[in-house]
Protein backbone atom coordinates (compact mmCIF):
# COMPACT_ATOMS: atom_id res chain seq x y z
CA UNK A 1 0.00 0.00 0.00
CA UNK A 2 1.45 3.27 -1.07
CA UNK A 3 2.02 5.91 1.57
CA UNK A 4 -0.18 8.97 1.30
CA UNK A 5 1.47 11.94 -0.29
CA UNK A 6 2.63 14.59 2.09
CA UNK A 7 0.66 17.81 1.90
CA UNK A 8 2.35 20.56 -0.02
CA UNK A 9 3.43 23.38 2.22
CA UNK A 10 2.25 26.82 1.15
CA UNK A 11 4.85 29.16 -0.24
CA UNK A 12 6.34 31.51 2.28
CA UNK A 13 5.11 35.05 2.20
CA UNK A 14 1.90 34.31 0.27
CA UNK A 15 -1.62 33.92 1.56
CA UNK A 16 -4.59 32.66 -0.42
CA UNK A 17 -6.87 35.39 -1.70
CA UNK A 18 -4.36 38.19 -1.14
CA UNK A 19 -3.00 40.15 -4.09
CA UNK A 20 0.60 41.10 -3.47
CA UNK A 21 0.93 43.69 -6.21
CA UNK A 22 -1.83 46.34 -6.44
CA UNK A 23 -1.07 46.69 -10.16
CA UNK A 24 -2.52 43.21 -10.68
CA UNK A 25 -5.96 44.67 -9.96
CA UNK A 26 -5.95 46.20 -13.46
CA UNK A 27 -5.00 44.50 -16.72
CA UNK A 28 -1.78 45.66 -18.33
CA UNK A 29 -3.56 47.01 -21.41
CA UNK A 30 -5.86 49.09 -19.21
CA UNK A 31 -2.93 50.52 -17.27
CA UNK A 32 -1.21 51.54 -20.50
CA UNK A 33 -4.43 53.04 -21.84
CA UNK A 34 -4.82 55.15 -18.72
CA UNK A 35 -1.22 56.35 -18.99
CA UNK A 36 -1.72 57.33 -22.65
CA UNK A 37 -4.93 59.20 -21.84
CA UNK A 38 -3.21 61.06 -19.00
CA UNK A 39 -0.31 62.06 -21.25
CA UNK A 40 -2.69 63.28 -23.94
CA UNK A 41 -4.63 65.26 -21.34
CA UNK A 42 -1.48 66.92 -20.03
CA UNK A 43 -0.05 67.72 -23.48
CA UNK A 44 -2.08 70.95 -24.01
CA UNK A 45 -1.18 72.20 -20.53
CA UNK A 46 2.49 71.46 -21.12
CA UNK A 47 2.37 73.28 -24.47
CA UNK A 48 0.69 76.27 -22.81
CA UNK A 49 3.49 76.36 -20.24
CA UNK A 50 6.09 76.19 -23.02
CA UNK A 51 4.52 79.06 -24.95
CA UNK A 52 4.23 81.15 -21.78
CA UNK A 53 8.03 81.16 -21.42
CA UNK A 54 8.76 81.66 -25.14
CA UNK A 55 9.48 84.99 -26.86
CA UNK A 56 6.44 86.31 -28.75
CA UNK A 57 8.47 86.79 -31.93
CA UNK A 58 9.37 83.11 -32.08
CA UNK A 59 5.82 82.00 -31.22
CA UNK A 60 4.39 84.27 -33.91
CA UNK A 61 6.85 82.82 -36.42
CA UNK A 62 5.59 79.31 -35.67
CA UNK A 63 8.78 78.13 -34.00
CA UNK A 64 7.90 75.00 -32.02
CA UNK A 65 10.77 75.04 -29.53
CA UNK A 66 12.07 78.42 -28.28
CA UNK A 67 15.73 79.32 -28.56
CA UNK A 68 15.62 80.70 -25.01
CA UNK A 69 13.20 80.69 -22.10
CA UNK A 70 11.89 83.99 -20.73
CA UNK A 71 9.75 84.86 -17.72
CA UNK A 72 8.91 88.37 -18.87
CA UNK A 73 5.46 87.27 -20.05
CA UNK A 74 4.42 86.55 -16.47
CA UNK A 75 5.45 90.08 -15.50
CA UNK A 76 4.10 91.96 -18.52
CA UNK A 77 0.66 90.35 -18.42
CA UNK A 78 -0.23 92.18 -15.19
CA UNK A 79 0.13 95.51 -16.99
CA UNK A 80 -1.40 94.36 -20.28
CA UNK A 81 -4.72 93.46 -18.62
CA UNK A 82 -6.15 94.12 -15.17
CA UNK A 83 -5.63 90.52 -14.19
CA UNK A 84 -5.69 91.16 -10.44
CA UNK A 85 -9.18 92.70 -10.57
CA UNK A 86 -10.44 89.83 -12.69
CA UNK A 87 -9.08 87.25 -10.27
CA UNK A 88 -10.67 89.03 -7.31
CA UNK A 89 -14.03 89.32 -9.08
CA UNK A 90 -13.99 85.65 -10.05
CA UNK A 91 -12.93 84.53 -6.58
CA UNK A 92 -15.56 86.62 -4.78
CA UNK A 93 -18.44 85.66 -7.09
CA UNK A 94 -17.64 81.97 -7.40
CA UNK A 95 -16.69 81.40 -3.75
CA UNK A 96 -19.76 83.24 -2.47
CA UNK A 97 -21.98 81.22 -4.79
CA UNK A 98 -20.33 77.97 -3.71
CA UNK A 99 -20.69 78.64 0.02
CA UNK A 100 -24.27 79.95 -0.20
CA UNK A 101 -25.33 77.07 -2.45
CA UNK A 102 -23.84 74.54 -0.03
CA UNK A 103 -25.57 76.08 3.01
CA UNK A 104 -28.99 76.17 1.35
CA UNK A 105 -28.36 72.85 -0.36
CA UNK A 106 -27.64 71.13 2.97
CA UNK A 107 -31.02 72.11 4.37
CA UNK A 108 -32.81 71.07 1.20
CA UNK A 109 -30.86 67.81 1.01
CA UNK A 110 -31.73 66.94 4.61
CA UNK A 111 -35.44 67.39 3.90
CA UNK A 112 -35.25 65.34 0.72
CA UNK A 113 -33.18 62.54 2.25
CA UNK A 114 -34.82 62.25 5.67
CA UNK A 115 -38.42 63.49 5.39
CA UNK A 116 -41.13 61.55 3.60
CA UNK A 117 -43.52 63.78 1.68
CA UNK A 118 -45.47 63.64 -1.54
CA UNK A 119 -43.50 64.61 -4.62
CA UNK A 120 -40.07 63.94 -3.17
CA UNK A 121 -39.05 61.59 -5.99
CA UNK A 122 -40.11 63.89 -8.85
CA UNK A 123 -38.38 66.79 -7.11
CA UNK A 124 -35.10 64.87 -6.96
CA UNK A 125 -35.44 63.97 -10.63
CA UNK A 126 -36.10 67.62 -11.42
CA UNK A 127 -32.83 68.58 -9.73
CA UNK A 128 -30.96 66.28 -12.09
CA UNK A 129 -32.97 67.41 -15.11
CA UNK A 130 -32.29 71.06 -14.33
CA UNK A 131 -28.59 70.47 -14.97
CA UNK A 132 -29.20 69.80 -18.68
CA UNK A 133 -30.88 73.17 -19.31
CA UNK A 134 -28.43 75.24 -21.39
CA UNK A 135 -27.56 78.67 -20.09
CA UNK A 136 -28.46 80.27 -23.42
CA UNK A 137 -32.12 79.53 -22.68
CA UNK A 138 -32.25 81.62 -19.52
CA UNK A 139 -29.68 84.36 -20.15
CA UNK A 140 -32.19 86.67 -21.86
CA UNK A 141 -34.97 86.17 -19.26
CA UNK A 142 -32.47 86.80 -16.47
CA UNK A 143 -31.23 89.97 -18.15
CA UNK A 144 -34.80 91.25 -18.56
CA UNK A 145 -35.67 90.43 -14.94
CA UNK A 146 -32.59 92.14 -13.52
CA UNK A 147 -33.07 95.17 -15.76
CA UNK A 148 -36.76 95.49 -14.82
CA UNK A 149 -36.15 95.06 -11.09
CA UNK A 150 -33.27 97.53 -11.19
CA UNK A 151 -35.44 100.10 -12.97
CA UNK A 152 -38.26 99.56 -10.46
CA UNK A 153 -36.11 100.06 -7.35
CA UNK A 154 -33.93 102.74 -8.90
CA UNK A 155 -30.71 100.75 -8.49
CA UNK A 156 -28.96 99.32 -11.56
CA UNK A 157 -28.41 95.60 -11.05
CA UNK A 158 -26.59 94.86 -14.30
CA UNK A 159 -22.87 95.06 -13.71
CA UNK A 160 -23.00 94.32 -9.97
CA UNK A 161 -21.34 91.38 -8.23
CA UNK A 162 -24.48 90.35 -6.28
CA UNK A 163 -26.34 89.99 -9.57
CA UNK A 164 -23.71 87.59 -10.86
CA UNK A 165 -23.76 85.64 -7.58
CA UNK A 166 -27.55 85.23 -7.71
CA UNK A 167 -27.25 84.03 -11.30
CA UNK A 168 -24.69 81.40 -10.37
CA UNK A 169 -26.94 80.25 -7.52
CA UNK A 170 -29.67 79.31 -10.00
CA UNK A 171 -27.37 76.52 -11.18
CA UNK A 172 -25.30 75.91 -8.05
CA UNK A 173 -28.13 75.30 -5.56
CA UNK A 174 -29.78 72.43 -7.51
CA UNK A 175 -26.38 70.85 -8.13
CA UNK A 176 -25.34 71.24 -4.49
CA UNK A 177 -28.63 69.80 -3.25
CA UNK A 178 -28.37 66.75 -5.49
CA UNK A 179 -24.73 66.14 -4.51
CA UNK A 180 -25.46 66.51 -0.78
CA UNK A 181 -28.46 64.17 -0.97
CA UNK A 182 -26.11 61.52 -2.36
CA UNK A 183 -23.66 62.02 0.52
CA UNK A 184 -26.35 62.31 3.18
CA UNK A 185 -27.78 58.91 2.30
CA UNK A 186 -24.51 57.31 3.44
CA UNK A 187 -25.03 58.48 7.04
CA UNK A 188 -27.00 55.99 9.17
CA UNK A 189 -30.24 57.34 10.59
CA UNK A 190 -29.46 55.70 13.93
CA UNK A 191 -27.28 58.70 14.88
CA UNK A 192 -30.17 61.09 14.37
CA UNK A 193 -32.66 58.84 16.14
CA UNK A 194 -30.42 58.62 19.19
CA UNK A 195 -29.97 62.40 19.22
CA UNK A 196 -33.71 62.99 18.97
CA UNK A 197 -34.30 60.58 21.86
CA UNK A 198 -31.90 62.74 23.88
CA UNK A 199 -34.11 65.76 23.18
CA UNK A 200 -32.69 67.38 20.04
CA UNK A 201 -35.09 68.69 17.43
CA UNK A 202 -34.56 68.48 13.68
CA UNK A 203 -32.56 71.69 13.55
CA UNK A 204 -30.37 70.57 16.44
CA UNK A 205 -29.74 67.24 14.73
CA UNK A 206 -28.80 69.03 11.53
CA UNK A 207 -26.44 71.40 13.35
CA UNK A 208 -24.79 69.05 15.85
CA UNK A 209 -24.92 65.65 14.13
CA UNK A 210 -25.28 66.02 10.38
CA UNK A 211 -23.07 69.08 9.88
CA UNK A 212 -19.87 67.56 11.40
CA UNK A 213 -20.39 64.26 9.58
CA UNK A 214 -21.03 66.02 6.27
CA UNK A 215 -17.95 68.26 6.29
CA UNK A 216 -16.02 66.27 3.63
CA UNK A 217 -19.07 66.13 1.38
CA UNK A 218 -19.77 69.82 1.96
CA UNK A 219 -16.21 70.71 1.00
CA UNK A 220 -16.61 68.78 -2.25
CA UNK A 221 -19.88 70.61 -2.87
CA UNK A 222 -18.33 74.02 -2.24
CA UNK A 223 -15.49 73.34 -4.68
CA UNK A 224 -17.67 71.98 -7.47
CA UNK A 225 -20.30 74.69 -6.98
CA UNK A 226 -17.50 77.25 -7.06
CA UNK A 227 -16.36 75.90 -10.43
CA UNK A 228 -19.80 76.71 -11.85
CA UNK A 229 -18.96 80.40 -11.53
CA UNK A 230 -15.21 80.21 -12.05
CA UNK A 231 -15.55 78.63 -15.51
CA UNK A 232 -18.49 80.78 -16.61
CA UNK A 233 -18.17 83.04 -19.63
CA UNK A 234 -21.75 83.44 -20.89
CA UNK A 235 -23.40 85.09 -17.87
CA UNK A 236 -20.34 87.11 -16.88
CA UNK A 237 -20.12 88.49 -20.41
CA UNK A 238 -23.69 89.83 -20.26
CA UNK A 239 -24.20 90.74 -16.60
CA UNK A 240 -20.91 92.50 -15.79
CA UNK A 241 -19.17 95.74 -16.71
CA UNK A 242 -15.43 96.47 -17.06
CA UNK A 243 -15.14 96.99 -13.28
CA UNK A 244 -16.75 93.64 -12.44
CA UNK A 245 -15.42 91.52 -15.30
CA UNK A 246 -14.28 88.08 -14.20
CA UNK A 247 -10.93 86.66 -15.22
CA UNK A 248 -12.57 84.51 -17.91
CA UNK A 249 -13.98 87.61 -19.62
CA UNK A 250 -10.65 89.39 -19.37
CA UNK A 251 -8.91 86.45 -21.01
CA UNK A 252 -11.52 86.41 -23.76
CA UNK A 253 -11.09 90.14 -24.43
CA UNK A 254 -7.31 89.92 -24.28
CA UNK A 255 -7.29 86.99 -26.69
CA UNK A 256 -9.45 88.90 -29.19
CA UNK A 257 -7.21 91.95 -28.94
CA UNK A 258 -4.11 89.81 -29.34
CA UNK A 259 -5.33 88.37 -32.64
CA UNK A 260 -5.64 91.84 -34.20
CA UNK A 261 -2.26 93.14 -33.03
CA UNK A 262 0.84 93.49 -35.18
CA UNK A 263 2.64 91.03 -32.91
CA UNK A 264 0.28 88.52 -31.25
CA UNK A 265 1.07 88.26 -27.55
CA UNK A 266 0.50 84.54 -27.30
CA UNK A 267 3.09 84.18 -24.55
CA UNK A 268 1.27 86.65 -22.31
CA UNK A 269 -2.07 85.04 -23.13
CA UNK A 270 -0.83 81.60 -22.10
CA UNK A 271 0.78 83.06 -18.98
CA UNK A 272 -2.51 84.71 -18.03
CA UNK A 273 -4.37 81.46 -18.64
CA UNK A 274 -2.04 79.51 -16.36
CA UNK A 275 -2.25 82.19 -13.67
CA UNK A 276 -6.05 82.14 -13.81
CA UNK A 277 -6.10 78.37 -13.32
CA UNK A 278 -3.64 78.45 -10.42
CA UNK A 279 -6.21 79.23 -7.66
CA UNK A 280 -8.35 76.20 -8.52
CA UNK A 281 -5.31 73.91 -8.74
CA UNK A 282 -3.99 75.25 -5.44
CA UNK A 283 -7.39 74.72 -3.82
CA UNK A 284 -7.43 71.11 -4.97
CA UNK A 285 -3.88 70.48 -3.74
CA UNK A 286 -4.72 71.85 -0.28
CA UNK A 287 -7.95 69.89 0.15
CA UNK A 288 -7.08 66.85 -1.95
CA UNK A 289 -7.61 64.35 0.86
CA UNK A 290 -11.01 65.78 1.81
CA UNK A 291 -12.14 66.00 -1.81
CA UNK A 292 -11.25 62.39 -2.55
CA UNK A 293 -12.86 61.23 0.69
CA UNK A 294 -16.04 63.16 -0.01
CA UNK A 295 -16.32 61.87 -3.56
CA UNK A 296 -15.71 58.30 -2.40
CA UNK A 297 -18.39 58.62 0.28
CA UNK A 298 -20.87 59.99 -2.21
CA UNK A 299 -20.16 57.19 -4.67
CA UNK A 300 -20.78 54.34 -2.24
CA UNK A 301 -24.10 52.55 -2.25
CA UNK A 302 -26.10 52.99 0.90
Amino acid sequence: MAAPAAPTAPRAGRRPGVVRNPQQLLPTWLQRTVIVVLLLSMAPVAYMALISVSPDVEVGAGQLWPSRLVLSNYVAVWSSIDLATGLVNSLVASLAAGVIATVFGLGAAYCLARLDFRGRGPFLNALVGFQIIPGTMIILPLFVVFSSVGAAIGVPLIGQRPTLIVTYLTFAIPFATWLLVTNLRQIPTSFEEAAMIDGLNRFGVLRKIIFPLMLPGMLVTVVFSMLVGWNDVLFANVLTNPQTHTVAIQLQAFGSATETGALPLYGQLMAASLISSAPVVLLYMIFQRQLVGGLAAGGEKG
